[in-house]
């Protein structure tokens, strides 16, 4: 087996900082979180960083920080700095996951209940 074909996680933590020009995804986690959607808005260049390219390729339609990760076989934290430049160079869109509905309290539940059960 060649040292390309080896996964990040088999001691080859250099990848990692070479893909990431030496950043931690500290800073960026903030911004991501790992249901954040990512949405590209350009086609990958032709010089680009292949790890770039190929979120943009993938993220033709919604994706997630995590599912990116899985796809691309690289920690969260790299894939984060990785979209933090995505991001500044407006070529991916970030968007909140949808959130929840706030549920009703449950004592105003309870006094519906009881209002219906009275009738």
């Amino acid at each position: 087996m060649s040292a390309g074909d080896q996964d990040w996680d088999e001691g080859i933590p250099e990848r990692l900082y070479v893909i990431t020009r030496g950043r931690s995804g500290l800073a960026e986690q903030a911004t991501f979180d790992l249901v954040t959607l990512i949405v590209s808005r350009a086609e990958p260049a032709p010089t680009m960083q292949p790890e770039l390219a190929a979120i943009l390729r993938i993220c033709g339609s919604p994706l997630s920080v995590a599912e990116i990760s899985a796809y691309l076989g690289l920690p969260t934290s790299a894939v984060t700095v990785l979209l933090a430049d995505l991001l500044a160079d407006g070529r991916i869109e970030a968007r909140s996951p949808v959130p929840q509905a706030i549920l009703p309290d449950r004592a105003l539940l309870e006094a519906v209940i009881h209002g219906l059960q009275r009738l």
